[in-house]
């Protein structure tokens, strides 16, 4: 199989580039600066076993690769904001022997959040959620890092609709052997859901922050209780705070001492303009208002990131408590 990562940031190129080094055949979708530095000087990857140079092929869309091959596995791996065109831009592209990658290929969704295997089934046949525990960085052109141990990351992998099959095994097999966990289970959605409750702080994190503090452990807390009262609510289940822990508990583990921003964080550190707080907490805030639930918090923390990403505001320009005394004051308006 060859895999096609499309959006070679931060757990694009991780994957792209640990499954490189396994011995399988990666292709790299970037564009910009990052893709430049690709080209010039490959994939600069640091993991725990040290740092490597990858020269793989890197590409900025389907038309660069010609017709796809049947044995072609795309990997989305772009912010969930940035995955309508994705997925349009890819749609369509021609398949070697007939048909199209939507009629024909796998495409795996390897977002946080639960959108994009909403987005990608309206155009492809064959969607697989990817439950993403991979801590990575991404803040300069053709550098990325992973550091965590023993293994780099947990992917677990399902069909998006429910359920596994044998090609949800096989490309199992190759991440296992690239160095990740990659357990097939036949309710990826749940373990997607419960991993949203745990990106609700991205948005805490990028305006006020990555080092841990309890005022904002204080606030995430009340941002979750929402979520879990909207997921009830809905009637969407997730993976226990226990499942959870005895998937990765041991298995992938920070350097000590390490305080890392997260992907939204990494956003407006490198001015993308744009977070993924609509697809984060602002899915908890629609689930509030179809099913009669209120989210106040998470609809402060979504507004706040917004105004960061939009008005190019350097992350952690916030203080804790003034971001806990807008969501204060939403909670008593709501």
């Amino acid at each position: 199989m060859r895999y096609i990562i499309i959006g070679a940031g931060a757990i694009g190129a991780t994957i792209g580039g640990r499954l490189a080094e396994s011995g399988s055949e990666v292709v790299l979708v970037a564009r910009g600066a990052h893709a430049e530095a690709l080209r010039a000087h490959g994939l600069r990857l640091t993991t725990a076993d040290g740092e490597r140079v990858h020269h793989l092929p890197v590409v900025g869309g389907p038309a660069e690769l010609g017709e796809l091959r049947p044995d072609d596995v795309l990997l989305l791996t772009v912010k969930t904001q940035d995955a309508l065109a994705a997925l349009e831009a890819w749609a369509d592209a021609e398949v070697s022997g007939g048909g199209t990658a939507a009629q024909r290929l796998p495409l795996l969704c390897g977002q946080n959040g639960v959108e994009s295997e909403r987005l990608a089934l309206r155009r492809f046949a064959r969607v697989y959620g990817v439950c993403v525990w991979l801590p990575a960085t991404f803040l300069e052109p053709g550098v990325v890092s992973a550091l965590c141990a023993p293994l780099t990351g947990i992917l677990h992998i399902g069909k998006a609709a429910g359920g596994a099959d044998a090609p949800a095994r096989r490309i199992a097999a190759d991440l296992e052997k690239a160095g990740f966990a990659a357990p097939v289970v036949e309710d990826v959605m749940r373990w997607k859901h419960a991993k949203l409750l745990g990106n609700l702080g991205n948005a805490i994190q990028a305006t006020t922050g990555p080092e841990p503090e309890p005022a904002k452990a204080a606030l995430l807390l009340r941002a979750i209780r929402e979520a879990q009262a909207a997921f009830a609510a809905a009637g969407i289940p997730w993976a226990s705070e226990a499942e959870q822990s005895a998937a990765r508990d041991g298995k992938v583990e920070a350097p000590a001492g390490e305080v890392r921003g997260g992907s939204s964080w990494q956003s407006l550190a490198r001015g993308t303009g744009s977070v993924e707080a609509d697809y984060l907490n602002g899915e908890i805030v629609l689930l509030g208002r179809l099913h009669g639930v209120a989210t106040p918090v998470n609809d402060t923390l979504r507004h706040a990131a917004n105004i960061f990403a939009r008005e190019g505001l350097p992350p952690g320009a916030m203080s804790v408590a003034d971001l806990t005394a807008l969501a204060d004051e939403a909670v008593a308006r709501a």
